[in-house]
């Protein structure tokens, strides 16, 4: 427990005090998020808060985590260098899409195939279990895509993303450090206290952006903990409490904001025959700003419905993988589909006051 706390005061310390020379360094140099028709900020706001977060967090790991309980550390550590690299490119200057895709498949397959960080089972979902391995290899590294670009995405308003991310950490850091998975745990709270230290200055008003650097790295670090925690269900003996049933519906619902709202994006653009990585303003946390709620009521909102979920689907975790899926999706689906429809008749209640003869 010591060793737990030890991580994450490094880790928020670091970053704490590294954050407010970021800013200076950016604004001296002008490396600015600058508004636009789209972004949500009206000024022009530095995007290297990720910088922060990854230091802080591999610093207080490298230092508090022993080698020996986290052997393919040095393959994360390689992993998280090709996204840092190409985020402050991006945060700086941006780069294609498909150059971004192409470094997020190469991150992804080192810890695949070095570090073993693979999905080898459906566990019943569709009636598949055992995967083979040429299914899991690819399988896995579309996961890692996946869990990647929802903490990309989602990254739109202040405070969101390390919010989430820091409740996802807590979580799957305390059952990693109960399991016995120190380094894994180590990890878990060396990142929640950068992000808890980054929020210090994300929250409104906003003197800082955790930018692409920081999206990539904490989607990458979330996936890898969402997959450990699947494939750790193995090793514990069937009757350890701590054995979970319907482990990938628990990671899922872990992680149900950003997931969600990735494929309801995705599917929303592709039934308008739009490109899914095509940027839009139809995320849940732009419906609930358009719906009135400020950029701090929408995150402590969607925060607070995100833990809801992680205390439904842990209560409910005996009804088996499919059935908890089913449960999760089609309650999201119905909780944004009930926010669209507000947002809708909100707006058409603008225009009918603005232009009532067209109304």
């Amino acid at each position: 427990m010591a060793d737990l706390v030890l991580s994450f005061v490094t880790a928020f310390t670091l970053t704490y005090f590294l954050l407010p020379h970021i800013i200076r360094i950016a604004q001296k140099k002008h490396l600015y998020d600058l508004p636009d028709e789209r972004k949500l900020h009206k000024t022009a706001i530095p995007a290297l808060g990720g910088v922060g977060i990854v230091t802080g967090t591999l610093f207080s790991t490298i230092l508090w985590v022993p080698f020996s309980s986290y052997p393919t550390l040095q393959y994360l550590v390689c992993a998280i260098l090709i996204l840092f690299l190409v985020g402050i490119k991006d945060d700086i200057e941006p780069i294609a899409p498909l150059k971004k895709l192409v470094a997020q498949i190469l991150a992804a397959a080192i810890l695949v195939f070095k570090s073993g960080f693979q999905l080898t089972s459906l566990y019943g979902v569709f009636g598949i279990g055992q995967l083979p391995e040429w299914a899991a290899i690819p399988f896995s590294i579309f996961v890692f895509i996946v869990i990647i670009n929802a903490f990309n995405l989602i990254d739109g308003i202040n405070g969101l993303s390390a919010s989430i991310g820091t409740l996802i950490s807590f979580v799957l850091g305390s059952w990693f450090f109960l399991a016995g998975h120190t380094g894994l745990a180590l990890f878990a709270f060396a990142l929640m206290g950068s992000l808890i230290a980054f929020l210090r200055y994300n929250i409104t008003p906003a003197r800082i952006f955790m930018g692409d650097t920081g999206s990539l790295f904490l989607g990458l670090i979330c996936a890898v903990f969402a997959i450990q925690f699947i494939e750790m269900q193995k090793q514990l003996p069937p009757a350890d409490w701590l054995r979970l049933d319907a482990a990938p519906a628990l990671a899922i619902g872990i992680l149900i904001f950003p997931l969600f709202d990735t494929l309801r994006v995705f599917i929303m653009r592709i039934a308008r025959g739009r490109s899914p990585l095509a940027p839009d303003r139809n995320h849940i946390h732009h419906l609930m700003l358009d719906l009135g709620l400020t950029h701090m009521q929408a995150t402590a909102a969607l925060v607070a419905i995100n833990a809801a979920f992680i205390l439904l689907i842990f209560a409910l975790r005996h009804l088996g993988t499919l059935a908890l899926l089913a449960i999760i999706i089609g309650l999201a689906t119905a909780l944004s589909s009930l926010l669209y429809f507000k947002v809708r008749k909100k707006r058409y209640r603008a225009r009918e006051v603005h232009h009532p003869a067209a109304a």
